[in-house]
């Protein structure tokens, strides 16, 4: 009898050592949403007085960059790889685009071709 006793005792001992040393379950085994595990990342570039803010903006893959027009006239946003091209923005106005790989991505205004800009995705 002690020595199932003593068994059972360092089996219970050893389930309970187990149970504190391991690792706690991330949200993909917890089957909680992907949503839960992280927000998709965005980045904004404004556009004002014949320029783009953030020059050079650098971001992650996955990111979605949003450029708003708040100047008075009309800007577009055309990658010179011709990777994305908003439509004429008037003021108020955005367009999004999301970098999936990896580079660097210079980009203009085709109205007013001297507005550069540059997205460096790493």
């Amino acid at each position: 009898m002690k020595n199932s006793l003593l068994i059972f005792s360092i089996g219970i001992a050893a389930v309970a050592s187990s149970a504190l040393s391991a690792p706690k379950p991330n949200a993909l085994q917890t089957g909680a949403p992907a949503s839960a595990q992280q927000a998709p990342a965005a980045a904004e570039v404004k556009i004002d007085n014949f320029s783009f803010s953030l020059a050079t903006l650098t971001i992650a893959v996955g990111t979605t960059v949003t450029w708003t027009n708040n100047d008075d006239i009309p800007h577009t946003v055309v990658g010179t790889d011709k990777a994305f091209k908003s439509k004429v923005l008037d003021t108020g106005e955005k367009f999004s685009f999301t970098f999936t790989k990896a580079g660097e991505y210079p980009y203009f205004c085709s109205i007013h071709p001297k507005m550069t800009g540059k997205v460096v995705v790493q």
